[in-house]
C-alpha cells in the first residue's frame, strides 16, 4: 500500500525490474510528475468486527453513512488464502430463502456457491435482497457487496434493508461505478475478509456479490491500463483464478476450526441469455449450482423468474430440510412434465384427457411458484402448499385464484397443526401420518 500526497492510498499490481505499476484507489486529481509518493509500511487490510453491523462502507472501510468514524475491533488482510481442504466440513445445514422455487427445488446449504445469473432487469438482485431479509430471525450475519452500481439503485436496497430491519445484522460495502476501477477491483475482497471474521467466530454469514460482470470488468480496465496481455474478450488472462480464490473463501468449517460458514451469492449479468460467454462458464465452473433466470419468464410475469429446466444446486440436496424431500420429487416430476406437455399441446387440436390433467394441474403449480417480492414464506407452510398442488388440492380452483387460495391453505394448517409446523421446521421429516394430517387439514372447508 502506497501514500500519496494529500492522504490518498494507491495499491501496487505490477513489479517489473525498472518500474512497478501502482492502482489508485482515490480520485486524485492532482497528481502529477515529481509528485512524492511514500511507502505505507504494510499490506492492504480491512477493519473488522460487529462494530460494521449496520453501517455503510467503501472497500478501505471508510463509512459512508453519516454514522461516525467505524471502530474496528480488529483489521483483517484484503488478500487471503481460502481455507484448506482438511479444515473444510460437508455443507449439511440449509440456508432458507423464503422463495418456495428455491427451497424446494434449488436448496441453498450454509457454506454453498450458488451463482444467480440473468439478463439485465431479471430479478438477480431482488432475490439476493430477499435472501438477506429472510435471515431476520435465522443468526446469520450478511455481507452485501455492490460492485459499480448506480448511486440511485444502492441507496433504494440501503432503504429496502432498513425499512425490512435487515440492516441490524447486515455490513454494507459500497464500490460505485463512478469509483476508480481498483476500489471496484477491491469490492469483493475486501467484503469478504469483513465477512470471514464472523465465520472464524463459528458464526455462519451470507455474502452477496452484485455484481461479478462489473468486477470483471474493472479488472479488464486495471489490466489493459498496466499493459498485461489481454485474452479472450479483451480479459486478462488469470480473471479465471481472481474469481476462483474470491469464491472458493466460502466454505462451512469443521468444528475444531470454529464450526463457522460463509455462502456466497455471486451474481452476473448476460447479454442474450449467452451462458457460453467467457465470464459466464468460468463462474459456472467456479460455483455449486446456479440459479437462471429468464427474460421470457419475467415477461409473462411469472416471478421470480427461475428457469427449472437449467438452474441447478449441486449441494443444497443434502443440506435441504427432510420435509421438502416428501414433496420436492413430485413437484420437479409434475412440473417437468407440465413443461414438455405444454410446447406439445400448442400444436394439438385435441388432448386426451390424462394429458389435459396434466397441463390443467401443471399450470396450477406454476401459479403455486409465483412469490411477491419481500414475500418470505416460512419453509413448513412452503411443505403445505406444495403438497396441496401435487395432491390434487387446487385442481378444481381457478388458475388466476391459485394464489389467494394459497394464503387460505396456509392459514388452515398455521391454525390446526402448530406442532407439526414447528417440528418440520425445526428439522423433521414429513411422516406418512404428518402427511395425511396436513392433507385433510387444507381439505377442510
Amino acid at each position: 500500500l502506497l501514500l500519496f500526497e494529500g492522504g490518498h492510498y494507491g495499491l501496487v499490481f505490477n513489479l517489473d525490474p525498472g518500474e512497478i505499476g501502482v492502482v489508485l484507489l482515490d480520485e486524485v486529481g492532482n497528481l502529477t510528475a515529481g509528485s512524492e509518493v511514500r511507502r505505507s509500511g504494510r499490506i492492504l487490510d480491512v477493519p473488522v468486527g460487529k462494530s460494521l453491523l449496520g453501517r455503510v462502507l467503501d472497500p478501505l472501510g471508510r463509512p459512508l453513512d453519516d454514522l461516525g468514524p467505524i471502530v474496528a475491533e480488529h483489521r483483517l488482510e484484503v488478500e487471503r488464502a481460502a481455507p484448506p481442504i482438511h479444515e473444510r466440513a460437508p455443507v449439511a445445514v440449509p440456508l432458507q430463502t423464503g422463495i418456495k422455487a428455491i427451497d424446494a427445488l434449488f436448496p441453498i446449504g450454509r457454506g454453498q456457491r450458488m451463482l444467480i445469473v440473468g439478463d439485465r432487469q431479471t430479478g438477480k438482485s431482488a432475490i439476493a435482497m430477499d435472501t438477506v431479509i429472510n435471515q431476520r430471525e435465522s443468526g446469520v450475519v450478511c455481507v452485501y457487496c455492490f460492485i459499480g452500481q448506480r448511486n440511485a439503485a444502492v441507496a433504494a436496497a440501503i432503504e429496502q434493508l432498513k425499512s425490512q430491519g435487515a440492516m441490524d445484522y447486515t455490513v454494507v460495502v459500497v464500490a460505485r461505478g463512478e469509483d476508480p476501477p481498483g476500489l471496484q477491483y477491491l469490492a469483493p475482497y475486501a467484503a469478504t475478509s469483513m465477512a470471514e471474521y464472523f465465520m472464524h467466530q463459528g458464526q455462519d454469514v451470507l455474502i452477496v456479490y452484485d455484481d461479478l460482470t462489473r468486477h470483471a470488468r474493472a479488472y479488464r480496465e486495471l489490466s489493459l491500463l498496466l499493459r498485461r496481455p489481454p485474452g479472450r474478450e479483451a480479459f486478462p488472462g488469470d480473471i479465471f483464478y481472481s474469481h476462483s480464490r474470491l469464491l472458493e473463501r466460502s466454505t462451512h468449517l469443521r468444528n475444531e476450526f470454529g464450526g463457522g460458514s460463509l455462502t456466497a451469492l455471486p451474481v452476473i449479468e448476460t447479454e442474450a441469455q449467452n451462458l457460453a460467454a467467457y465470464l459466464a462458464t468460468n463462474l459456472v465452473s467456479i460455483t455449486d449450482g446456479q440459479l437462471i433466470l429468464s427474460p421470457e419468464l419475467f415477461q409473462k410475469g411469472l416471478l421470480p423468474a427461475i428457469d427449472t429446466g437449467t438452474s441447478v444446486s449441486r449441494v443444497g440436496g443434502d443440506a435441504q430440510l427432510p420435509a421438502y424431500r416428501s414433496v420436492s420429487g413430485d413437484l420437479r416430476l409434475a412440473y417437468a412434465q407440465f413443461q414438455e406437455l405444454e410446447a406439445f399441446s400448442r400444436l394439438a387440436s385435441r388432448l386426451d384427457e390424462a394429458t389435459t390433467k396434466v397441463l390443467e394441474r401443471g399450470r396450477r403449480i406454476r401459479q403455486i411458484l409465483k412469490q411477491g417480492e419481500h414475500d418470505a414464506i416460512p419453509a413448513a407452510e412452503q411443505i403445505a402448499v406444495l403438497l396441496a398442488a401435487t395432491q390434487g388440492l387446487l385442481d378444481g380452483i381457478e388458475v388466476d385464484q391459485v394464489r389467494l387460495h394459497e394464503l387460505a391453505l396456509r392459514q388452515k394448517v398455521r391454525v390446526a397443526l402448530p406442532d407439526l409446523l414447528h417440528a418440520l421446521q425445526a428439522g423433521q421429516p414429513l411422516s406418512p401420518e404428518g402427511r395425511q394430517q396436513m392433507v385433510e387439514a387444507m381439505s377442510r372447508g
